[in-house]
């Protein structure tokens, strides 16, 4: 019987090889396919800086949801859903199994839980959007901090669109954003969800070497090339590692600035990607440090 295979945790964690080694033992190819939960590899052209694996270093195993938008547009959530559910379902209707893999919890948890979403007032985001852009996210995100502290730890200083989503929501409810926040209700798909984890300072360090690598690679030229269309994007151009290369790019801070902020906004991030992942009780967490991962992580999906 086809299943649901969710492959998440922080970070540089190691959730890409233990979700291709997955696929590999359940069958390969012809068993077994990936689908992508991370809300910047939905990006055309940002490979290097969203660590997107290679096709050639797919296995042989098909892919899915990479490349799908150009850095101009803004992905919502619910974009997301609609293709995330129609991809497992015609997965799944080939009698494969589908292996949701990433770190973006929304994503994950709007794909395979029935999710209310808080509403919206055109006016009131409108204001918020022209007040983002005369104080910058910074000052807002102060404002946030004020009104609802929890909302503000969760939410990057230099995310203006979720800082604004935030602060619409706790003006037209009276209520902190937290607690607009969508919560499960009847799981729309029954999935065994993994959760990949390492200690924090092997995380720590294993961020450091990925952002190194990323700069060997060719990060900066990679920005600089997206740069005309990127700047355009109020999502993509605050993915984190281009956020930083673009300021670079302006003049704004070093080279070795830039990196350096990379690696304390990625720490920083995947300590809140941790905190999304611990209110679901139904993840089985895994130490991606210790001996027989890959069998222990079969043994949980036969469950």
């Amino acid at each position: 019987m086809s299943r649901t295979i969710v492959v998440l945790g922080p970070t540089a964690s190691g959730k890409t090889s233990l979700a291709l080694d997955i696929a590999e033992r359940l069958g390969g190819p012809d068993a077994a396919e990936i689908v992508n939960a991370d809300s910047m590899q939905v990006y055309r052209g940002m490979d290097i800086g969203t660590a997107k694996v290679p096709p050639a270093d797919r296995r042989g195993i098909a892919h899915h949801l990479f490349d799908v938008w150009p850095v101009e547009h803004a992905v919502t959530v619910a974009e997301y859903r609609e293709l995330a559910r129609a991809t497992v379902a015609e997965i799944q209707a080939r009698g494969k199994h589908a292996l949701l893999v990433g770190g973006s919890g929304l994503y994950i948890t709007a794909t395979i839980d029935d999710l209310r979403f808080p509403g919206t007032d055109p006016l009131v985001r409108a204001r918020l959007e022209s007040e983002l852009a005369a104080e910058g996210a910074i000052a807002l995100h102060r404002r946030l901090r004020a009104v609802d502290p929890v909302a503000a730890e969760r939410i990057l200083p230099t995310n203006g669109r979720r800082i604004v989503r935030a602060l619409e929501v706790v003006e037209i409810t009276g209520a902190p954003f937290t607690a607009s926040l969508p919560t499960a209700a009847a799981p729309v798909l029954e999935a065994v969800q993994l959760g990949l984890d390492r200690p924090a300072d092997e995380l720590a360090r294993r961020i450091e070497t990925r952002v190194d690598l990323m700069w060997r690679d060719g990060l900066v030229d990679e920005v600089r090339g997206l740069r005309p269309g990127i700047e355009q994007g109020r999502t993509a151009s605050r993915a984190l590692g281009y956020a930083q290369v673009l300021r670079f790019l302006r003049g704004e801070v070093s080279e070795q600035q830039a990196r350096d902020d990379t690696v304390t906004a990625t720490r920083r991030f995947a300590r809140r990607q941790r905190s999304w992942f611990a209110r679901d009780r139904r993840i089985h967490w895994l130490d991606a440090a210790s001996g027989g991962l890959l069998d222990a992580a079969l043994r949980t999906i036969d469950g």
